[in-house]
């Protein structure tokens, strides 16, 4: 579940942002059924930070109220734009997430997971895929220019390590398509996730091909139904009741 993303204040009250916040969304949503929790650590004024001053303390205070799921953090350009400054940040952390995402789009991706590994900490890979969020994506289909895009970097990237690496594709929308060519991916887990127009349907494309999938106000900050999300919590419980609803008619259909 992406409880907080890249969004701010101006996104509504859903959006958790303070660490009391972050603590209590979580709490929530792990209630309501999420397996995982991803969020973007920020400083008090609302900056999103990889330092150990604000990971740190984040995480214990997840860990200490009861958050019992896997806690990953998202080591982007969006808290901190040098791929030099990334590894100096995460090579300081003194409390380790479970899981790091690493945007195979941003430079320096490659030496920041290998980074994170051998730390101990796992790397979920996310690779855009599809219109504008395939855009640059290398060896994808339509992909032009000579510059290598997210996909292809990942499939040069030696993956030693495949119970610790999790492809994340970010789908524009939801196209089977897409999905079938990454058949002939590295044997590594694969989750699925849109955002916004593009969250819902590819999070039911996610069920049906048997991939994982995420929600949460990071990534869409409507219930399928078109209504405004009031939480974390209450976007989980929408997908939970898609999931279900999808076991229910592979079962009766056999």
């Amino acid at each position: 579940m992406s409880l907080n993303g890249a969004r701010g204040a101006v996104d509504g009250g859903a959006v958790p942002l303070s660490p009391p916040d972050v603590v209590e969304s979580a709490l929530a949503a792990v209630a309501a059924g999420a397996g995982e929790v991803l969020v973007h650590p920020r400083t008090p004024c609302g900056r999103e930070s990889l330092s150990p001053r604000v990971v740190g303390p984040l995480l214990e205070a997840m860990r200490g109220a009861g958050v019992s799921v896997p806690l990953s953090v998202s080591a982007g350009i969006g808290a901190e734009p040098d791929p030099a400054g990334r590894l100096e940040r995460i090579r300081s952390w003194t409390v380790l997430p479970d899981r790091a995402v690493v945007h195979f789009a941003e430079p320096g991706a490659e030496e920041l997971a290998q980074a994170l590994l051998a730390r101990g900490v796992a790397v979920d890979a996310v690779v855009p895929l599809g219109g504008e969020a395939g855009a640059g994506s290398g060896a994808e289909p339509g992909r032009t220019g000579s510059e290598p895009g997210p996909l292809a970097r990942f499939l040069a990237w030696p993956v030693r390590d495949p119970a610790r690496i999790r492809l994340v594709v970010e789908l524009a929308a939801a196209d089977p398509a897409l999905v079938a060519g990454l058949r002939w991916l590295p044997p590594v887990p694969l989750l699925l996730f849109g955002r916004e127009a593009a969250a819902w349907p590819v999070l039911r494309l996610a069920v049906r091909c048997g991939a994982g999938a995420r929600t949460g106000v990071g990534d869409v900050l409507h219930l399928p139904d078109g209504r405004p999300a009031r939480s974390n919590a209450e976007l989980v419980a929408a997908a939970r009741e898609i999931a279900g609803s999808a076991a229910a008619v592979t079962t009766g259909s056999r």
